[in-house]
């Protein structure tokens, strides 16, 4: 795989230093001159001094062979504009960007930016993997298609425990798509009853997650 990597800051640093370890070819552009010698220093002749946002670098870096454009620096602006010149201008397959505003992430999507990696995303993902027992777990976002997979424990005092699961009152678009238990998967059916310890994985709509939580863990006034 060919790697152009937009941007030399640590984030660009590392990524690159870790796919060139994995054996993929790669290039970073970097603006800042020193900077792009130092890294040359310590990892070789895979950068070039140049900015990103122009045609004209990205022509001589070789991006129409591309396989991947990863967008790294510090400026959501240069990010999209590197990726949408890297996509429309030379045609590479896939393009990455990384966003520092997580509000900025459905207007990359919109412009047809393939994915986006937000630092704030990661760490409230973590975050909430560690919140108390009575949150949902979010395990995937299809960005989209607007679907959410999260996880919901049943605890033994829960209100759900003996139910089966077509009498659930289940948010709209919203549906239980597999049922662990005793660290078994089960393919639920609407007569499937829950049981205390079960994990419930859901997919859903994001702006249902907040009843799908109040179904799992409020009781009924």
């Amino acid at each position: 795989m060919f790697a152009i990597v937009g941007g030399g800051g640590k984030v660009g640093y590392y990524l690159a230093k870790e796919l060139i370890e994995q054996g993929h070819e790669v290039l970073i552009i970097e603006q800042d001159s020193r900077r792009a010698e130092t890294i040359s220093n310590e990892l070789g002749n895979v950068v070039m001094v140049g900015d990103g946002c122009e045609a004209r670098t990205l022509g001589e870096a070789g991006t129409e062979r591309a396989d991947i454009m990863l967008a790294m620096t510090g400026d959501d602006e240069d990010n999209l504009v590197m990726c949408q010149v890297a996509k429309k201008r030379f045609s590479v397959g896939r393009t990455i960007a990384r966003i520092n505003n997580p509000k900025n992430q459905e207007i990359f999507r919109l412009l047809g930016i393939d994915a986006t990696v937000s630092a704030t995303d990661v760490v409230l993902s973590v975050i909430e993997q560690e919140i108390p027992r009575d949150s949902l777990i979010p395990l995937l976002h299809l960005r989209y298609a607007d679907v959410e997979l999260v996880e919901a424990d049943i605890a033994v005092d829960s209100q759900l425990v003996g139910k089966e699961l077509r009498s659930l009152p289940l948010p709209g678009e919203s549906t239980i798509a597999i049922v662990i238990r005793d660290g078994q998967p089960i393919f639920p059916t609407g007569s499937t009853v829950l049981k205390g310890g079960d994990q419930v994985l859901a997919l859903t709509r994001s702006a249902h997650e907040e009843e799908l939580r109040t179904m799992f863990y409020e009781s009924p006034n």
